[in-house]
């Protein structure tokens, strides 16, 4: 299933609170598990605390609601 492909936001949300973290700023294309790696990449690639954060976080599509 590619429930990320084509999707038109994409991002990482936090596992508890469902709160979006990041927005993914390309265009989501491929596998899932494609989507996946590039946005966790894209997102590791900010910061140094990145890595720590990314076991918190999960890949999702983003609705029209704020990021915070």
């Amino acid at each position: 299933m590619n429930r990320l492909n084509d999707a038109e936001k994409i991002g990482l949300r936090d596992k508890e609170t469902k709160e979006v973290v990041a927005v993914y700023p390309y265009k989501a294309e491929g596998s899932d598990k494609e989507i996946e790696d590039k946005v966790k990449f894209w997102f590791y690639q900010q910061s140094c605390s990145a890595e720590d954060q990314l076991r918190d976080l999960f890949v999702d599509v983003i609705n029209d609601e704020k990021k915070y």
